[in-house]
């Protein structure tokens, strides 16, 4: 460790592979008079693995992280040196430690990184899809409406998307994405740097082919868009008065007319309905 420490370390620790853990890494955590984890449990596991003495472990997750870190920034500005370590990868990105750095920051403590393994990066890296620019959106949420709203802000963004899935919603969360996005190169990206690592390379369109039997965590790549041109409201309106002729209450029409358009998601077309 440097003559002159932080007083907060932000460590990146391997995804799956324990020899990805850095000497820097090593030479942090096992200096630092606490280290954070997100899971003590499965961090213990990774130093038992790596040879890693560390002097004191707590547990610092998303439920703890509010309430714990003004006395972390308390015992920092008394001369403790933390390290923060997440369940694999780079602590932040979908982890807890935001609040912390920010409160460190405020209160004028030093902050330093110690870069390394990054599920992000990796996935993006192998796919061959455009690697920038690039977001990343962290975990998409539960409801579909939810995931219309939250796909529909970057609908028209030049740029990659990444993000993280749980396998028991990755179907269902690449058909609204789909819905709303339109066709694009799509990566699914599972247990990196692990034994079984895998990367689907397919087309957003096809998403159905996934397999829905993934194990392990999984990262998505969705390439930018192909095409920016979204039909407008007039196009949309033939479509809804297409579809009512038919008959039907006003969300399954919307959700046909979705069906016949891309670009507009179910919430847009039934606040067109509405006008």
């Amino acid at each position: 460790m440097p003559l002159i420490s932080p007083n907060l370390w932000v460590v990146a620790t391997p995804l799956g592979n324990p020899g990805d853990l850095s000497p820097r890494a090593r030479e942090v955590l096992e200096a630092a008079d606490l280290v954070l984890a997100e899971d003590t449990r499965r961090a213990g596991t990774l130093f038992k693995m790596t040879g890693v003495t560390v002097k004191k472990l707590a547990s610092f997750h998303d439920h703890n992280e509010e309430a714990k870190s003004p006395s972390l920034v308390e015992a920092m500005q008394q001369g403790q040196v933390l390290a923060l370590v997440s369940d694999a990868g780079m602590p932040l990105f979908s982890d807890p430690g935001y609040r912390l750095v920010r409160l460190a920051r405020q209160e004028g403590l030093s902050v330093s990184v110690v870069p390394g393994p990054s599920a992000p990066l990796t996935a993006l890296a192998a796919s061959g899809i455009a690697p920038q620019p690039f977001t990343f959106m962290g975990f998409p949420p539960r409801k579909k409406s939810d995931q219309e709203k939250f796909f529909g802000e970057f609908r028209s963004v030049q740029t990659t998307l990444v993000f993280f899935e749980r396998k028991n919603r990755l179907a269902e969360t690449l058909a609204v994405a789909f819905g709303v996005l339109g066709p694009r190169e799509l990566c699914v990206a599972r247990e990196l740097t692990k034994t079984h690592e895998e990367f689907i390379l397919t087309r957003l369109e096809a998403h159905a082919t996934v397999p829905d039997d993934l194990l392990g965590e999984i990262t998505v790549v969705v390439g930018p868009p192909e095409s920016v041109d979204k039909p407008g409201d007039e196009a949309v309106l033939d479509l809804i008065r297409e579809e009512s002729a038919a008959g039907g209450k006003p969300r399954d029409i919307a959700r046909r007319v979705k069906d016949r358009v891309l670009g507009w998601s179910v919430g847009e077309i039934y606040q067109l309905m509405q006008r």
